[in-house]
C-alpha cells in the first residue's frame, strides 16, 4: 500500500510540490515565473521535473495557457484529460489553469473538465495561493478572472529559471486592434511602467549575476505613449547601457507602424544593446496587410530593414509571418515570398491561420482551404531555410562570442559540446574540453571559431578562445551547489534602487 508521500508527490518532510507547464510566448514564460516564486513564496517546493512527454504529479499542478493559436486549445484540453485519472488516485492533488485560454474559456474550463480547482486570468495571477486554499477547504473549483490590470505584475515575486540571463517587463496589454488576434481582449489596453522602475528590477538582476536581459512587451516601441513620452523606448535602451555588469540587452517585440529611428540610433550607439531585431512582418501582401490591420505596408517595412541595416550592417532580423490568412490569394502569397527574398531574414518563425473565435478574421466566409494554406507554408519554409543557410554558411572561418547557456542543445553532452547564443542571437553548439576546469559554465562567455553554418544553428568544433567566467557563471554555479541555497524567490521590484 502506497503511503501519503507516494500519493501525493509530496517532500519528505510533507511540504506539497508544484508544477508549471507552459505554453506560448516570452510573456507567458515570464508569468509562469511569477506563479512559480508565488507557489514558493506560499510554503511549496517544485517538483522534480517529469521525463520528457509525460505530465507532471506533484501536488499542484498549474497550465499557464496561450489563446493566440489553435492548437493550444487542444494540448490543454487534451492535458487535462490525461490529468483526470491523475488526480483520481492522488488525494488532495490541485490543478489550476490560467493565463490567455483562462481569461477566454472561464466557465468553459470547468464545464469541459469539471476536476479542474482553480481558474484564474492574466490579470490576477497574484490571487493563485489563496484560490487554491479556498478551492481546497470549500472543495469547489474556483474561478476569478479580473477584466483590468490592478497590480503591475513585476511587483509579485519571481522565480527566475535563468541565473544569468532574465525577461523584464516594460508593459502589458496592446492598443492594436489586429483582425487575427485575440490578445488585446484578454490582456487589456497597455500598461507601461515607469522607467525609473524597470531600470531599478535591472540593476538588481544585475548584482545578483543576471548578465543579460530581455525586455518584454506586446509592442515595446510603443512604450511610453501612456505617460506622454513617445521616446521613451529609445531612452530606455540607452539608460541600460549605463548599467555596469549588464552585457546584453535584447527586446520583444517592436511592431513595424509605430518604429522609429531613434531607437535605431540607440541600438547602433549603446554598445550593450545587441544587433537583433524581431521585427514581424505577418504579411508581404499590401491589401492582406490591410486586411489584418497592421498599419504599414510592405514598402515601410522593407524601408525599416535597410535603415536597420545601414546603421547595423551586422544586424540579425527575425520575423513573424501567417500563412493563408482569410481570403489570402496566389497573388498575394507570392507577395510574401518576395518580400521574404528581399528581406533576408535570419529566421522567420512561420504560421498556419487557424481561426481564432472572437476575432474579426476568425469570421469571415472566405477561409482558404487547408491544403492550399499547407501547400503555401511548405514554399515559404522551404525559402527561409534555404535562405537562413545562406547566411549561417557566411559564419564558416569567423570568430564569434558565445555566451553559454542551458536547454539550448538536446545532444550536447552526446556530442561533447554546449551550446550558447552569439551576440546577435544565432544558436551555436561548441566543442567543450573535457577537463571540468577547462569547460565553460552556463553564463560564461567565449569567443569561438564557427567551423560550419547549419540552417538553424553554427557549429564551432575549434578550441575556445579567451574563455571568460562571469558573474552570470558564478551565479549558475552557485544555485546548481549541491550546498543548501536560498529558495531564490525575490520580488520582482527592489525596494530601493542600487547605489
Amino acid at each position: 500500500m502506497l503511503d501519503d508521500t507516494a500519493l501525493t508527490g509530496r517532500t519528505a518532510d510533507g511540504r506539497r510540490t508544484y508544477q508549471v507547464i507552459t505554453y506560448g510566448c516570452q510573456m507567458n514564460a515570464h508569468d509562469s515565473e511569477r506563479i512559480a516564486g508565488l507557489l514558493e513564496g506560499a510554503g511549496y517546493v517544485r517538483a522534480p521535473e517529469p521525463v520528457r512527454g509525460e505530465l507532471a504529479e506533484a501536488d499542484v499542478v498549474v497550465f499557464n495557457t496561450c489563446a493566440v493559436r489553435e492548437n493550444a486549445d487542444n494540448r490543454l484540453y487534451g492535458n487535462l484529460g490525461h490529468m483526470a485519472p491523475i488526480k483520481a488516485r492522488r488525494p488532495g492533488m490541485q490543478i489550476a489553469v490560467g493565463g490567455c485560454m483562462a481569461q477566454k474559456d472561464r466557465d468553459l474550463i470547468t464545464a469541459r473538465a469539471p476536476w479542474v480547482d482553480v481558474v484564474f486570468g492574466t490579470n490576477n495571477i497574484g490571487s493563485l495561493p489563496v484560490l487554491l486554499e479556498r478551492s481546497r477547504v470549500e472543495q469547489a473549483s474556483q474561478v476569478e478572472i479580473t477584466e483590468a490590470l490592478q497590480t503591475f505584475p513585476s511587483t509579485l515575486p519571481t522565480r527566475r529559471e535563468s541565473a544569468y540571463s532574465a525577461w523584464v517587463s516594460i508593459s502589458v496589454g496592446c492598443n492594436n486592434t489586429c483582425t487575427f488576434c485575440i490578445v488585446p481582449a484578454l490582456r487589456g489596453k497597455e500598461t507601461d511602467r515607469r522607467p525609473g522602475e524597470i531600470l531599478a528590477e535591472v540593476e538588481m538582476l544585475v548584482d545578483q549575476g543576471v548578465q543579460e536581459i530581455t525586455l518584454l512587451g506586446q509592442n515595446v516601441n510603443s512604450y511610453g505613449v501612456q505617460f506622454g513620452d513617445r521616446a521613451a523606448f529609445a531612452k530606455l535602451l540607452r539608460a541600460c547601457g549605463e548599467i555596469t555588469g549588464l552585457e546584453r540587452v535584447r527586446f520583444t517585440s517592436p511592431h513595424p507602424a509605430a518604429f522609429t529611428d531613434d531607437v535605431i540610433e540607440a541600438m547602433a550607439a549603446t554598445p550593450n544593446v545587441m544587433h537583433q531585431l524581431h521585427m514581424p512582418l505577418q504579411s508581404g501582401s499590401d491589401r492582406v496587410l490591410r486586411d489584418m490591420r497592421r498599419s504599414y505596408r510592405a514598402k515601410k517595412f522593407l524601408g525599416i530593414l535597410d535603415r536597420v541595416r545601414a546603421a547595423m550592417p551586422d544586424a540579425a532580423i527575425s520575423t513573424d509571418i501567417i500563412v493563408g490568412f482569410p481570403g489570402e490569394t496566389d497573388e498575394d502569397f507570392e507577395a510574401t515570398m518576395d518580400v521574404v527574398r528581399q528581406s533576408r531574414f535570419a529566421n522567420a518563425f512561420t504560421f498556419q491561420y487557424s481561426v481564432r473565435p472572437g476575432t474579426p478574421a476568425g469570421a469571415r466566409p472566405d477561409q482558404v482551404p487547408r491544403e492550399v494554406v499547407q501547400e503555401r507554408y511548405e514554399r515559404l519554409v522551404a525559402l527561409q531555410e534555404q535562405i537562413s543557410w545562406e547566411q549561417n554558411r557566411a559564419f564558416e572561418g569567423r570568430t564569434v562570442e558565445v555566451m553559454f547557456a542551458t536547454g539550448e542543445g538536446r545532444k550536447d553532452d552526446e556530442r561533447e559540446r554546449m551550446s550558447g547564443r552569439a551576440r546577435d542571437n544565432r544558436l551555436v553548439h561548441v566543442a567543450v574540453p573535457d577537463d571540468p576546469a577547462q569547460r565553460p559554465r552556463p553564463g560564461d562567455i567565449a569567443e569561438v571559431e564557427v567551423t560550419r553554418g547549419a540552417p538553424h544553428y553554427l557549429v564551432a568544433d575549434a578550441p575556445l578562445r579567451a574563455l571568460r567566467r562571469t558573474p552570470g557563471g558564478d551565479a549558475w554555479a552557485a544555485r546548481n551547489d549541491p550546498a543548501p541555497v536560498p529558495a531564490g524567490v525575490g520580488l520582482g521590484l527592489p525596494a530601493m534602487p542600487r547605489a
